[in-house]
């Protein structure tokens, strides 16, 4: 069953969707850094939470995916590749053109999820990794670069 509910949570909630947001994000020093900033989404499904979106506004026409998480129990069923859909929708609906998102160059899942859902290499952060307190590490690869994947929300 991939049908959820998108709710715009307000500035006073958003602090109780840190540790949804942690799933996505090994920086607590990053989420608190941006946790503030753009729109932020609940996801639930029988008003449970099951996830979160948060997207920000890095140039104009162009939304970017800051942080989507699902709970482990959700993943695979298809809600991620809803969500997104959902949410080009909305914000090709307010006029934006295109959608970005960042991953770690080890994120092969993630690098493989976007892809799947409609996402193309655009460019890539060097180092943006480096900055973190923990080095991060995936299936054997340290993160050093971010990748930015790009989507048009008109095709």
């Amino acid at each position: 069953m991939n049908y959820f509910d998108i709710t715009i949570v307000n500035a006073e909630n958003r602090e109780n969707m840190f540790s949804l947001l942690k799933l996505a994000d090994d920086s607590e020093d990053k989420i608190r850094e941006y946790i503030h900033e753009g729109e932020l989404y609940e996801v639930s499904q029988n008003n449970h939470t099951v996830g979160a979106i948060l997207l920000t506004f890095p140039a104009k026409y162009e939304v970017e995916i800051k942080n989507m998480a699902l709970i482990h129990t959700k993943r695979g069923q298809g809600i991620g590749k809803k969500l997104i859909q959902d949410v080009c929708t909305i914000y090709r609906r307010k006029g934006y053109l295109s959608m970005i998102v960042g991953t770690a160059n080890s994120s092969i899942g993630n690098l493989a999820f976007y892809q799947k859902a409609g996402f193309r290499f655009n460019s890539i952060k060097k180092d943006y990794f480096n900055s973190y307190k923990e080095p991060i590490m995936e299936y054997g690869i340290q993160a050093v670069d971010m990748i930015i994947l790009k989507k048009s929300l008109y095709k």
